[in-house]
Parts: structure tokens; sequence; C-alpha cells
């Protein structure tokens, strides 16, 4: 069964298509990202599939029930965790959850016990008190998770839940998300990590200029590089020209730097080693390393939308440090 659904589902500001006529299922219980750099249409998507913004055209459907400007019939039903936090800052930790809980209809005595033991689950209960605005990025990043969730929603939206917070944060969040999936929660993810899509969801859809480019299980997006090879090269003293020696080796085959001294090549075909390392000694450069790679989403994300890792979030990396 479809948690939710879209089809032919378009958004267009003025002359802007933000995205277009994007197709999708969601299945019930599942974790379903939308992997793409920023400006790709992710928070346009989740909008409309929210209701806060009115598709120009298509059609959704969710838990079953076919949506359109109004949303009321199965808004209880829905969790939003959006890209920045909607709390109040002058509001404690403690207030804002209840405040939350009561436009859920959610009476006093239920809301008082449910935000306690959502602090206390996300490791906010010393803060309780604390202003919202005092809280760290990534207290009031879990904050407005704990918020999202106040009512028990079935499908839970979270736009780029651990952008800009600490390693630890993310971390925390990364396992609330699994343990919400486990208690049976659907969650729709947009994120422009990589790691994080491949480690957090069940099925990928890749977005780029409004366009889904792909989309299926991580296992299936990752069979399109299984007959890849990888090779990383720690080299002394790199010479500019040796990735292209190394390239002249095998046919169809791809170098790069990848930092300093180190150089990875890409091949369909297994790749030469004895040859390698002969055209690494007889360039005077002293090798320090190598080590075969196991290809990764990275490699299928790049391979399909041509879009390199560093450009998935500006002047950020799309690939952070393993957290």
């Amino acid at each position: 069964m479809f948690a939710l659904a879209a089809s032919n589902l378009s958004k267009k500001f003025d002359q802007l298509t933000a995205v277009d006529q994007v197709s999708f299922e969601v299945k019930k219980g599942e974790i379903f990202g939308f992997l793409g750099p920023n400006g790709a249409g992710k928070t346009t998507t989740i909008n409309m599939l929210t209701g806060l913004a009115r598709p120009s055209s298509g059609k959704m459907e969710i838990a079953g029930q076919t949506v359109g400007s109004s949303m009321k019939r199965v808004q209880h039903l829905l969790g939003i965790v959006p890209d920045e936090s909607n709390l109040y800052d002058e509001l404690s930790g403690y207030d804002n959850l209840c405040f939350c809980a009561s436009l859920y209809g959610m009476a006093k005595k239920e809301r008082q016990t449910r935000a306690k033991e959502l602090l206390d689950q996300f490791g906010l209960a010393d803060a309780a008190n604390r202003k919202f605005k005092a809280y760290s990025k990534g207290m009031k990043r879990k904050l407005t998770i704990a918020a999202g969730i106040i009512h028990n929603p079935e499908i839970l939206f979270l736009d780029e839940p651990t952008t800009g917070i600490d390693v630890a944060s993310a971390r925390q969040i990364r396992q609330l998300i699994t343990t919400l999936n486990q208690h049976g929660t659907t969650i729709f993810l947009t994120t422009h990590y990589i790691e994080e899509a491949e480690r957090l969801c069940h099925r990928i859809a890749f977005i780029v200029a409004g366009k889904i480019v792909r989309c299926g299980p991580v296992e299936q997006l990752m069979s399109d590089v299984q007959d890849q090879q990888i090779m990383e090269l720690s080299i002394e003293h790199c010479a500019p020209d040796l990735p292209r020696q190394l390239m002249a080796l095998c046919p169809d085959s791809q170098a790069e730097l990848t930092g300093e001294g180190v150089i990875r090549l890409y091949s369909p075909v297994p790749l030469p080693l004895a040859e390698i390392f002969s055209v690494i000694e007889k360039s005077k450069n002293e090798l320090l390393e190598a080590k075969r790679i196991r290809p990764s989403l990275e490699e299928v994300f790049v391979r399909v939308t041509g879009i390199e890792k560093e450009k998935m979030s500006g002047n950020n990396m799309g690939r952070r440090k393993k957290q």
C-alpha cells in the first residue's frame, strides 16, 4: 500500500518551472529519499505534498485519498519538519511543544504528557524550560522534529534534517529517524548529503532541475556501478601529467585528483596494475598506497546526473566526513 503518490506533479513560478512533472510513490513504512543539489525542487515538492503550495498541475494521493486544494482530510496524518525552524524564539522548548500539540486539538493533559515524553526522548529534558532562542543549532533541530511528531503522524516529511548542525547532533537525528521508521512511521526525506541518503533510505529518487532522473531501491541503484573498477593511489610528489599517463593505459578510463597527491582511477574493465605501478615508478613518483574502492551511491549519482559532489550544496561538499 502506498502512503503517498504523485503523478505528473508540477509547480511553476511565473516563467520558472521549479518542479517538472514528477511522478513517484512512497510505500507505507519506508524511508523515501529525495536526493539532489540545492535548488533542485526538493522543498517545493514537499510544500505541494503538505499543502503549503498549490500544484500548477498533476495529482497527489495521501493514504489512498486524492487531495487537491484542501488538505484538511489528511492533515492529521502528516508531520512536517521544514528546512528552517518554525518554532517561537521566546517560548521555552516545553511551551513550544505544547503549543504545537494544541494546534492538532490535543487535550491539555495529553499534550503536556506527550511534550515531556519527547523532551526526554530527544535528550532535551534539561533544557525544557529554556527559551528556544537559547538552544544550539542541533538542539533547535531536534526540538523542531519533536514538534513535527507531537501528534504521532503516520507520514513524516523531513526537509534537510541535518544541514548546518554539528556531527554529534546529526548522528543523533539519523538515529531518531531510524527509530521512528522502525516504529512504523513513513518518512519522506530530502537531502543533498549523498552518504546520508545511502545510509538511511530504502528507496531514493535523484532530482535535478525539477525532474526525477532516476528512482529505485538503493541496491538497484548501486547495481549500475557494480562493474566499475575504482582504485585510489596516494603518491608523493605527484607529477601534474601523471593522471593523463595513467588514463592512457586503459581505454575508457578516467583519472581525477581527489586531494593532494591522491589520484582516483575509474575503469569499466580490470585495471592493469603492473603497468600502472611501472608508469608511476618511471615517472619518478613514489607510490605510498594503492587501494581498491567499493563503488558508492556517489558514483551512481555522478554517472546519472553529471553533477560532481562538490556542486551538491554550493560551496559545501555534498559528501560530509563520516559521522
